[in-house]
Formats: structure tokens, C-alpha cells, sequence
């Protein structure tokens, strides 16, 4: 017999009915068993297991496990202490055949979730129950346990990203639900997501077992750098899981946040959904700039997303194919306005129509498509290919005119063959991924660029003065070429050999090419300052500087590293005896990367800058020793390369603990908590740039103009009289041509013992389950360190960093001519982020159809480096900055989201964030007076808020009616939904004040839409 109910319903007839016959024990047991299953216990990065005892008279030989979609089957033979294990099942829906001398029994269908190893205990020997039938089976609540170890994190179901609100259909849009994770979406549509108090390079994605990491850019995961598109394709997503800290030893490259995610498959019968959904700018409010200063007209707004998925078999029960399509098209407003708040009426005519209301346009498309091929009983391959493709014009917000647009480039190709083996007591997993990632922007426009800079009073009550640039014009400057390409070959191996433990251990070996091309400065920039001019009018046609590259000896300014990886772990998860398991692993990564391991300074500079000898240009001129490090605060020798000195990190060891006790007999009440160390990586982009100074190198000179006192500097190689010759390529190259070589080239030197960044992170809490609802408490605690960040290696002649007296200004004036700035490579960025929260799920199920996910998360974070900074130019070293309250993080953070189906076939969502104010960091430096030297700190502040409330809000709401097809199938469905999103219309303002933490009246730029209506629909069958 086969029955298929509810916990909730069934629970409560097994209460209202303990006396009747025994035979309807068995119905209530195994829709506990589904619940069971369905609570978190994860212990994989993808799939999931199942493991348990089973007693009955005279014994059971073999329990199977039988997928109900696709029919892939998995037996285990019962050991002789009554165990059964399933140690890597494809997630979905299962029911457990179990052989014993009276026949076969088996449960009701149940599902194993991503990342879920669920224990199971089976007890059936009691002779009132055998007298149900020879297929009752009953499950004890006691028997049921956990394995989750001390990992803090959150499910995100199907269910969940199918019905919940969202504005740009990314699937990672409710990681915030997990404690102490934010999904964040800038004024330019662009998204990013954080972990504590670091930044979105340290986090990883798994889809179906393999990590996504940008090895060279920001973003954590590949293509997400500056971009309003979709990592993966929101239909192809299964469900996904969200862990905040500890994870188990199989997770690499990851310090923070990590998401393990599956994608879906094809099953034994057709399935296939299409979808449309649209906004414009009549479906939203008025942006702030649409009312102030003047009322205008709404700025043109366009938002279409569709696609769709077809799924099903092409031999039943052996061969599935599942194919999916979603587009994207986009055209967003964007505002250019002055800097530093100027009026539009301090520009000349023929600058002020640059300013006002534009647009910018975005394009995506991403297709997946996915094989699942089970020849045998004991044998899964998949085949699964994803293609992105990106392009659109791209201009933010700011004072940076249409014209300087950049066009946007994204493309990926991402590969994997898997084949998994199964045989008695173990399982081998094997992979072969490839990827190729090409991100590529380039200037709309090429020429010159035009960029003006002022010296203004502040706005009081602040008093003194304030700098800044305020309109840049002409052509853009965004101008890369960069990506990642490879194979990557894994094999997992797991042992359930021996009771009590599932022993996994795994390795993992990457041959990756990494490459970069930067030219931005391939358009000479050409700064003014623009209240500099005989007579007082505004000047642009006299710059105080020029920046631009140019390659060196003909150096070609493509750079490419074939990189090595190496990844080892090993896993024990230990179930010491009902109440009490242990995850115990340990694993250790190595990455070699030729490009800087193998890199050599030119020997002449080295020995110049260090001291040790003259520079003798190609030119004949010879320049004295640089002889301001003698003194300095680190030895330049620990810096330069001479191709021996560099070896290939080899301490990333990483040990990792969890434990979970039960409480009670029932197992509802447990504490856990867990130790874990997990290394990341340094991004190609950072040490690339020493690579480049000796192929295609930034070039600038200063011009010394008279009268000018803002900009000041003494004449030299790089600080000369200006000559409107300069403006063209021709005078450019003269111009080089005619000093030392290397002349205006800045210096880099990255640290030759560089290490790789990670963090430490502690867990404890408590969780109580109560059939539908989990409540969870508990508090982390995570350290980073060794983060990469660039510090200047400029000193004055006796080596100090500050003047003795006067204001505390770094030392750029005092580089070594004919050579630019020393910028040093080196480790030392580091956060510290204590949390504490409270999650409560209620899961929904057919028979109690609402749920509702809540979570507040408060931390207290700090960092010595403002959050994305790599360069930290204010200080003699890294170690020099202050701790202060993290700019990324905010102290206070709820969010909430729910789910109900209504009568008619109608279904209402809705997902709550408020978050307290942001902190912003600010420089402060102290003039030396009277035999006191001079000094500077960093301090934060928290900002106000949004004037008319506290902190950031806001609160979407969904509204879905589904319409049945039965004429054509049972499951057949139109679906029409209305997304509200900012149903308030919150106004959360993104310009404030770092010192006096006060709203900036005048930009009124914001952190997410105005309250905006998105029309969907949509079939399913």
C-alpha cells in the first residue's frame, strides 16, 4: 500500500486516535518520516544522504531507495547491527522499499533536500504493529537524528523562489534570509552579495557541486563584476542552500558566504513552464530627481524578462533531458549632476546640457540544458552546459557625462560531466568541469577625456573647504579585457563501511588560465583645475595633470597566468550515539601561479629604488641612488623579485569541527556549534598590476603652472611646463621619447612571502523543532585575515612617512624621478564580526499551506580598511589603520518572508527587510603645531537615516492567481502575477555625510527602486 499525507494532519489523528488499532499506526509514522527527511541536517555540497537503523523480527536484508520522477534506484545492505546507509542521493522525491522474511514494505514518498544527510531510524518488530499488514512500518520520532554539525545557515526552497517578490529574477535574491547575510542592489541595478563584516570577493557558489569563483575579478563569483545580470538562470534552480559560517571540509575558496545549489533534471514525464514579466515607467513611482529641484517628466523605463524550461525522458526511467532559456532586457534612468553638489549654473554653457536625465541599457540572455543518464542501478552520469551573454551601455549616476559611457561585454561557457558509482558500502563521485569567462568593457567613445576639479567652501555649519572632481567629459576610460579559462577534474570518495561513520575524502585539481588586458588609460585623462584661468573664467585649456598608458618596449599589455590548483580534504561524520555527532575534517588547498612566482624587476630599478646604485636611463641620464627607504618602515628587499624568491603558498590548512547534542529523548531540542578555519584566495586583478608595470604602464606628469597654488610641484622629469602639443598622440610620444625611459611610470612591488587571506569562524546555538516550525538561536563569531591591499612605499629623505610639522600629507611628492609613486603589495585587511540572531521557519506543506521564514541578525563588525578598499595610501603601512564599526555591515537586520494560498486558486507573498543606518568612514588629520608632530586617524560614523524613518525598508508584495488547463493535463496551469516591489515606497537614500553623518540633501540618489509594479505571466504543464 502506498499513502501519500501531511505530517501536520496526520499527527494530529495519530494523537486523537493512540487507541485505536495499531494497523493505523504505521500511516502516521511515515508521514513523520517525511518531515523528518525534510529538516535540515546537511553534510554535502550538493546532494544529499540518508542513513538510519531498522529493526524487525527475524531481520531485514536490503533497503532500497527509489526516486518517484525518475526512477534511479539505490540499495543498501542492512549490516548485521541493523544499519543502512545512502551516502550521495540526487535530490528529490523518495520512498524506501525495505526487504524482510515477511515481504517487502515500504514508506510514503518523502523528499531529500540540497546539501541534507537526514538519519532515519525504521522499527517495526512490534508484534501489535505487525498485525497492520505485512507492509506496516512504523517510525519512532526517538529514532530520528540529525548530523548538521555547527554550520549557521538557511534553505531556500523552490517553492520559495517561485512565489516570493523580486524585481530581477536572481536567484540569490533571499540569501538574505539567512543570519547575517545581505543581498545588496546599488542605484545602477547592480547587485552583490555580502557575509558579515566582509566583502563580496570572499564568497562562493556551488551549482550541482562546483565552485563558481572569479579568480581575477570582484563580484566572488564569475561575471558578477559591476553588472545588473543573473549568475545562472533562475528557472534551472532547483533549491539552493545559504551558509553564513562552518561549513564542512568539501568547501574551497570560500571565507564568508557559501550557497550550495542544484539544478533541476528531467523526469519520467514532460514538464514545461514558460514565463513573461514587464514594467515601464508608468508601473513605477517618481524617482526623487523627477520631482527636485524641478518636476519633469518621468525618465524613459523598461524591464522585460521571459524565458522557459522543458524537461522530460527520452528513455523512461534511464535517460532525462532538461533545457532552459530566460532573457533579459533592461533600460534604466540615470542622472548626471556636478560634483561636490555644485548648480548646474556654475558650468559654461557649453557644458551645462551634460547634465540631467539619460538612460542605460543592458541585455542578457542565459541558456542551460542538462542530460541525466542512469544505465544501471549502481551508475548516474550527468551532462549539463550554461551559456551567458551580456551587452548593454552602461552609464551610472554621477557627474560623468553620457559620453563617456562604457559598452559591457560578459560571455560564459561552463561544462560538467559527472559520473557517480555505487556499490555496498561506498560511493565515487567523479567530475570533469570546464569554464571560459571573458569580461570585457570598452569606451563607447575614444579620444581625449576632460576631467574638472575644484576647491570649494563647505556647506556649513561643516567649516573649511572641500575638493573634488565635478564633471568629466569626452571619452570613456573603461577599457579591459579579463577572464578565466580551464578544466577542472574532481573525485569524491565516501565510506559507510563502518558503523557510525560516513568517512569522505575527496581531491580536486584545476588547470586554469588567467588573463588580463587593461588599457584605461588608453584615453588620456586631462584634469583642470577648473577655477585656475586668466580672467576668472572657467578653465578648460590648461590641466594640472595628464594621466595615460602606453606600452613599455613595446610590451604587450595582454598578461596571462596558466595557474595550478590543488585541493585535498578529508571528512568523518561521526554519530558517537543517539543524541551526540561529530563532524571532524580537515582539508588543505594549493594554488602556484607562474605569472608572479616567475616575475623579475628589472635589476637597475630594483637597485636604484632600494639604494644600492644609480639609474642610468637609455637616454644617458643618470639619476642618484633613491636613497629615502634607508630608514623607512620595511625593507624594500622583502619586495623585490629577482625570479627565486617567491614560493607558492603552502600553509593553507584548514581544520573544521561540528557537533550537535540532543537534548532530549524526542531529539527536538539540540545545541551545536563548530570551529572552522577556511582560506579564499588573492585575486589575479591585484598582483596583475606589477606584472603590467613593464608591458603597458601608467604614465603621469604634473604641470607646473604658475600661479596655480592647489596644485603645486617641483619641476622634474614628471613635473613640467604644459604644452597644448600634449594633447595629441603625437606630442605624447615625443614626449617620452624625449626623457628617461620610464619616466611618469608608477612602481609596483608586491611582497614575496605573500600569503593567501581566510578566516577563522566559531558558532554555538540552540534549535527546537515542533513538527512545521523550527526556531533557531545562536551566535558566530568570524575573523579575516591577511586580506591583499596596496600601501605606499614613497618616503621623505630621512625615511619618514609624515613631515615633521604642517599637515599630515603622504609622501607622494617624493617618489623616485624619473620614476611615478612606489605602491606596495601586501597582506594585513582584516574584520572582525560578532553575531548574534534568531531564525524562525514554518515550513509549507499541501495540508497547513503557508510558510513564513524570519530572521534577525545583529552584529557587531569592525575592519581596518573601509569595506572595498584595496588601496590604503594614508599611513606608513596596513598596520597603521585603525579598527573601525564596518561600513559595510549594519548593526541591526530583520527580514521576513511568507507565503499563503487562498481560495481560488490564488497566492499571496510578501518578503520584510528593515536594516538600521549604514556607518561611513572618514580621514581626519591633525596639523602639527608648536613641537607637536602631525597625525591622522580614521573614524566612522553611523549615518541618520532617511529623514522621515529609521535605517533602510522596504516591503514587496506578490499576488498570483493560477488558472487550470485539465483539457490538456492534470497539472496544466496559467499563472498571472502581480509583483509589487517597495510597496511603501520607501525612499532609501544612498548619499550621506561622513562627517556629520547627516542625509545629503542634495543627491538623491537611492539603494533600490521606487515602488514599482511588475505584470507576469505565464503556463505551466
Amino acid at each position: 500500500m502506498k499513502f501519500s499525507r501531511d505530517f501536520q494532519t496526520v499527527s494530529a489523528r495519530q494523537s486523537r486516535a493512540r487507541s485505536l488499532a495499531a494497523a493505523l499506526a504505521w500511516s502516521s509514522a511515515a508521514a513523520a518520516l517525511a518531515v523528518a527527511v525534510a529538516a535540515p541536517a546537511h553534510a554535502q555540497v550538493a546532494g544529499a544522504s540518508l542513513r538510519g537503523t531498522v529493526k524487525a523480527e527475524g531481520g531485514v536484508s536490503e533497503v532500497t531507495a527509489v526516486n518517484v520522477n525518475t526512477g534511479l534506484t539505490r540499495t543498501s545492505t542492512v549490516t548485521a547491527s541493523g544499519g543502512y546507509s545512502f551516502s550521495s542521493l540526487p535530490v528529490g522525491t523518495y520512498r524506501l522499499e525495505l526487504t524482510t522474511p515477511q515481504g517487502k514494505r515500504q514508506t510514503d514518498e518523502f523528499a531529500l533536500n540540497v546539501a541534507q544527510n537526514a538519519v532515519l531510524d525504521f522499527d517495526f518488530s512490534q508484534p501489535d504493529i505487525a498485525e497492520g499488514g505485512d507492509d506496516a512500518i512504523i517510525v519512532t520520532g526517538s529514532r530520528l537524528r540529525s548530523m548538521e554539525g555547527g554550520e549557521v545557515g538557511s534553505n531556500i526552497s523552490r517553492r520559495l523562489i517561485e512565489v516570493l517578490p523580486q524585481n530581477n529574477r536572481n536567484f540569490l535574491a533571499f540569501a538574505d534570509l539567512a543570519p547575517g547575510v545581505q543581498f545588496l542592489t546599488n542605484s545602477a541595478g547592480q547587485t552583490s552579495l555580502r557575509g558579515g563584516a566582509q566583502g563580496a570577493n570572499a564568497i562562493n557558489i556551488f551549482i550541482d557541486g562546483i565552485g563558481q569563483k572569479d579568480y581575477v575579478l570582484k563580484g566572488g563569483i564569475s561575471g558578477q563584476d559591476s553588472t545588473q545580470g543573473n549568475p545562472f538562470p533562475q528557472l534551472a534552480i532547483g533549491e539552493y542552500r545559504v551558509i553564513s559560517s562552518n561549513y564542512k571540509a568539501e568547501f574551497d575558496q570560500v571565507s564568508s558566504v557559501a550557497i550550495t545549489a542544484v539544478t533541476k533534471s528531467g523526469t519520467n514525464e514532460f514538464h514545461g513552464e514558460g514565463f513573461y514579466d514587464f514594467t515601464n515607467q508608468s508601473l513605477r513611482d517618481r524617482l526623487p530627481r523627477e520631482n527636485f529641484p524641478t518636476y519633469i517628466p518621468k525618465v524613459r523605463t523598461k524591464d522585460t524578462q521571459f524565458g522557459g524550461a522543458l524537461g522530460g525522458p527520452i528513455i523512461k526511467d534511464v535517460l532525462h533531458f532538461f533545457v532552459t532559456y530566460e532573457g533579459k532586457r533592461r533600460v534604466e534612468p540615470r542622472e548626471i549632476k556636478p560634483g561636490l553638489d555644485l548648480p548646474t549654473s556654475f558650468f559654461p554653457d557649453r557644458y551645462q546640457s551634460a547634465f540631467g536625465a539619460r538612460t542605460s541599457a543592458f541585455n542578457e540572455d542565459l541558456y542551460f540544458g542538462k542530460i541525466n543518464f542512469t544505465p544501471t542501478s549502481n551508475d548516474l552520469f550527468e551532462f549539463s552546459l550554461k551559456y551567458r551573454d551580456e551587452s548593454g551601455e552602461e552609464l551610472n549616476n554621477g557627474f560623468a557625462a553620457e559620453e563617456t559611457a562604457t559598452i559591457t561585454k560578459v560571455k560564459e561557457w561552463r561544462g560538467l560531466a559527472r559520473w557517480e558509482h555505487t556499490a555496498d558500502t561506498w560511493v565515487n563521485d567523479f567530475k570533469v568541469a570546464y569554464e571560459d569567462v571573458t569580461w570585457n568593457p570598452r569606451p563607447l567613445n575614444f579620444g581625449n577625456v576632460s576631467l574638472f576639479n575644484v576647491t570649494v567652501p563647505n556647506t556649513p555649519p561643516v567649516t573649511g573647504t572641500r575638493r573634488g572632481d565635478i564633471l568629466r567629459v569626452g571619452a570613456g576610460t573603461n577599457f579591459q579585457d579579463k577572464g578565466q579559462k580551464g578544466w577542472q577534474v574532481s573525485n569524491d570518495f565516501t565510506w559507510t563501511g563502518l558503523d557510525s561513520h560516513t568517512f569522505k575524502v575527496g581531491v580536486k585539481a584545476k588547470w586554469i588560465e588567467l588573463n588580463t588586458n587593461t588599457q584605461n588609460g588608453v584615453n588620456p585623462v586631462f584634469t583642470y583645475n577648473a577655477l585656475y584661468a586668466p580672467g576668472g573664467a572657467f578653465n578648460d585649456t590648461i590641466p594640472y595633470r595628464m594621466t595615460f598608458s602606453a606600452p613599455v618596449d613595446g610590451g604587450d599589455p595582454d598578461i596571462r597566468s596558466k595557474n595550478f590548483q590543488l585541493g585535498l580534504y578529508a571528512q568523518d561524520d561521526w554519530e558517537i550515539d543517539d543524541r551526540l555527532t561529530l563532524n571532524i575534517g580537515l582539508r588543505w588547498d594549493y594554488e602556484r601561479t607562474p605569472a608572479f612566482l616567475n616575475y623579475k624587476h628589472d635589476p637597475a630599478i630594483a637597485e636604484f629604488v632600494a639604494g644600492r646604485a644609480s639609474y642610468t636611463a637609455a637616454n644617458g641620464t643618470v639619476t642618484p641612488p633613491y636613497a629615502n627607504l634607508r630608514n623607512a618602515n620595511f625593507d624594500i628587499d622583502d619586495f623585490i623579485s629577482t625570479g627565486n624568491e617567491r614560493k607558492a603558498f603552502k600553509g593553507a590548512w584548514q581544520p573544521r569541527l561540528g557537533f550537535t547534542y540532543a537534548l532530549d529523548d524526542e531529539k527536538r531540542f539540540s545545541i551545536f556549534g563548530g570551529y572552522g578555519r577556511s582560506y579564499d584566495r588573492t585575486q589575479f586583478d591585484f598582483i596583475q598590476q606589477e606584472l603590467a608595470q613593464g608591458l603597458f604602464a601608467g604614465r603621469t606628469f604634473n604641470f607646473n603652472n604658475p600661479g596655480d597654488t592647489t596644485n603645486v610641484c617641483a619641476p622634474s622629469a614628471t613635473c613640467i611646463a604644459w604644452n597644448p602639443v600634449y594633447l595629441t598622440q603625437a606630442g605624447r610620444d615625443a614626449l617620452i621619447a624625449g626623457l628617461p625611459a620610464g619616466a611618469g611610470r608608477e612602481l609596483r612591488f608586491i611582497k614575496n612571502d605573500l600569503k593567501t587571506p581566510y578566516s577563522d569562524q566559531f558558532s554555538l546555538g540552540v534549535r527546537g523543532r515542533f513538527n512545521l516550525l523550527d526556531l533557531e538561536a545562536g551566535y558566530s563569531y568570524v575573523e579575516s585575515h591577511d586580506g591583499f591591499a596596496y600601501v605606499l612605499g614613497n618616503r621623505r629623505p630621512d625615511g619618514s612617512f609624515f613631515p615633521p610639522s604642517g599637515n599630515p600629507d603622504s609622501p607622494f611628492g617624493f617618489a623616485p624621478a624619473p620614476f611615478g609613486s612606489i605602491i606596495l603589495g601586501t597582506n594585513g585587511i582584516e574584520t572582525r564580526a560578532n553575531t548574534a540572531y534568531f531564525k524562525l521557519t514554518k515550513r509549507y506543506t499541501q495540508f497547513s499551506p503557508w510558510s513564513l521564514d524570519a530572521t534577525y541578525t545583529f552584529t557587531d563588525a569592525e575592519e581596518n580598511r573601509q569595506l572595498g578598499e584595496v588601496f590604503a595610501l594614508d599611513f606608513p603601512g596596513i598596520e597603521d589603520y585603525p579598527f573601525i564599526a564596518a561600513t559595510g555591515t549594519r548593526k541591526h537586520r530583520f527580514v521576513m518572508a511568507g507565503s499563503v494560498d487562498v481560495p481560488f486558486g490564488i497566492t499571496l507573498s510578501g518578503k520584510f527587510q528593515i536594516a538600521s543606518p549604514k556607518y561611513l568612514a572618514q580621514l581626519v588629520g591633525t596639523p602639527g603645531v608648536g613641537g607637536v608632530p602631525p597625525s591622522r586617524t580614521v573614524t566612522s560614523i553611523e549615518t541618520e537615516g532617511n529623514g522621515d524613518r529609521w535605517g533602510y525598508r522596504q516591503m514587496d508584495l506578490s499576488i498570483t492567481k493560477y488558472v487550470p488547463l485539465r483539457f490538456l493535463t492534470e497539472e496544466s496551469r496559467l499563472r498571472f502575477r502581480v509583483d509589487i516591489i517597495n510597496l511603501f515606497n520607501d525612499r532609501n537614500y544612498s548619499g550621506f555625510s561622513a562627517i556629520t553623518g547627516l542625509r545629503n540633501q542634495n543627491d538623491l540618489g537611492l539603494d533600490g527602486p521606487p515602488r514599482t509594479i511588475k505584470l507576469s505571466a505565464g503556463f505551466q504543464f
